[in-house]
Formats: C-alpha cells, structure tokens, sequence
C-alpha cells in the first residue's frame, strides 16, 4: 500500500484539544517532525482537520 509523509510546520499551541490529539494521531506532537503513514481515507482525514499545521513531504 502506498504512504504518505506528513511534516508538522505549526505549533499546538492555543489550538483546541482535538487538534491536539488528531496530530498525536499521526504521531506529531513537535515542529518539523516527519511521520510516514498509510495513505488511507481515515489518515487524509485527519490531515484534512489539521491541514494548517502539516504539509506533505514529497
């Protein structure tokens, strides 16, 4: 199955707690970390929600 690398590019900080825990989900919890995911519905998903604080990293 294909993947998809996400990078955190801002801060938690002052986002509500569900934003929290969608990028805890992706496993990013601190800037300018690289997580490689599944690329699933589910996963585009929460990149979805949290799309201002991710970007996908060719």
């Amino acid at each position: 199955m294909a993947t998809i690398k996400v990078k955190q590019i801002g801060s938690p900080i002052r986002r509500t707690q569900d934003q929290r825990a969608t990028l805890i989900g992706l496993g990013l919890n601190k800037m300018h970390r690289v997580s490689e995911l599944q690329d699933s519905p589910e996963v585009r998903g929460m990149i979805r929600k949290v799309q201002h604080l991710v970007a996908i990293v060719d």
